[in-house]
């Protein structure tokens, strides 16, 4: 069952990773990887949301597989952030690839903690 789980979650995560990707960065007329950077933010987000929830609310174990595991697994890429920066070293944008290995770690965690906190006090409020 947890196979099923990380695998539907993940079927839906990975194609909504390629979509979400494409439409910020066809917004962006830059060499910085918009698209993907988005997509890592949010996935950091909402995973520290989830765990918040399972921890505060006691959302099961299952629905983090899905969730959590699964579709923020999928929509989540570190292959693409390392590629888009290995290429942005490679085009000579040194200063826009420093600027996505610094934020993406930093903002990653920096949401990752907001959503567990944000999750906290939606969920934890009245007790």
């Amino acid at each position: 069952m947890t196979f099923l789980l990380v695998l539907l979650g993940g079927m839906i995560g990975a194609p909504a990773r390629y979509l979400a990707d494409r439409a910020v960065q066809a917004r962006h007329d830059s060499v910085f990887p918009w698209g993907t950077f988005a997509v890592n933010m949010a996935g950091s987000l909402l995973l520290g949301f989830l765990l918040g929830a399972q921890r505060h609310l006691g959302l099961p174990a299952s629905a983090v597989l899905l969730l959590g595991t699964g579709f923020c697994g999928g929509l989540t890429t570190f292959s693409t952030f390392g590629y888009e920066t290995l290429r942005l070293l490679e085009d000579g944008s040194v200063g826009e690839a420093g600027v996505n290995v610094i934020g993406s770690l930093v903002i990653g965690v920096l949401a990752a903690w907001l959503g567990f906190r944000l999750a906290v006090a939606l969920l934890d409020g009245d007790r």
